[in-house]
């Protein structure tokens, strides 16, 4: 079994529950991470008709659901939603929950969309799980149309190792593996979060990745004490 398996029998296994568990871990903070990135793209893109909205690795759709309710909040019309992700168990908990979507099984290394057909492309909490980073970035590149928008949110390895970082540490790699262990009844699942935010990259490191990419930068932010970064980038109009 690759790695890449591994993670989505992962996902699979902890669908049930993750959505309880996001909100429990978060304090339900997401929420709000996922309303800011969500607006910056629609004030950035700063269209009014929208073709396409595609959210990689949508897990249990959530980001989809803000998608549309802050599209309906700035008058926006967008044609059409679709949630892409690997897991099954995730798809199918989806599907229940979004019912204005559109969702497939498929990976962000090989979106099956034609060149430049989108107008914003998003994923959160799921780039670190890509086991081919730079091929999923080429993905979205490729799919995106000129103009368009990349929205990234992340949990992002500290840059310092000040007192603060210490503190998130501790709440990462102790007392989130508890909790999401006892939400979910799947230690391993919990325990392997903190790992893989270890094991990935800083806030600067992910920056260079997408400008290697071909993107341009637009507006990053990191969240709560640096333990949540928000991307928001655009593929160039020339």
């Amino acid at each position: 079994m690759t790695k890449q398996e591994k993670i989505i029998g992962m996902f699979d296994d902890i669908a049930p529950t993750y959505d309880l568990a996001n909100r429990v871990l978060s304090f339900g903070i997401d929420k709000q991470w996922r309303k800011k990135g969500c607006d910056k793209a629609y004030e950035i893109l700063g269209k009014k008709e929208l073709d396409k909205i595609i959210d990689v690795a949508c897990g249990t759709g959530d980001l989809l659901l803000y998608w549309k309710s802050r599209a309906d909040k700035h008058k926006i019309n967008v044609a059409n939603y679709i949630g892409i992700d690997p897991s099954c168990g995730m798809l199918e908990v989806a599907k229940e929950k979004v019912s204005f979507a559109t969702f497939l099984e498929g990976q962000a290394q090989a979106l099956p969309f034609e060149d430049s057909s989108c107008d914003i492309v998003s994923i959160s909490y799921g780039i670190r799980n890509v086991v081919d980073r730079a091929q999923g970035i080429s993905e979205f590149y490729r799919v995106l149309k000129p103009g368009g928008m990349l929205v990234i949110l992340e949990f992002t390895k500290q840059e310092k190792n000040g007192f603060i970082s210490k503190i998130v540490d501790f709440y990462m790699k102790k007392i989130l593996p508890s909790i999401g262990g006892l939400v979910s009844k799947n230690y391993v699942a919990y325990k392997y979060l903190p790992d893989s935010i270890e094991e990935f990259l800083t806030t600067t490191m992910l920056e260079n990745e997408l400008k290697n990419g071909g993107f341009e930068l637009r507006y990053v932010k990191s969240f709560s004490l640096g333990i949540s970064t928000l991307f928001v980038v655009q593929k160039p109009l020339g």
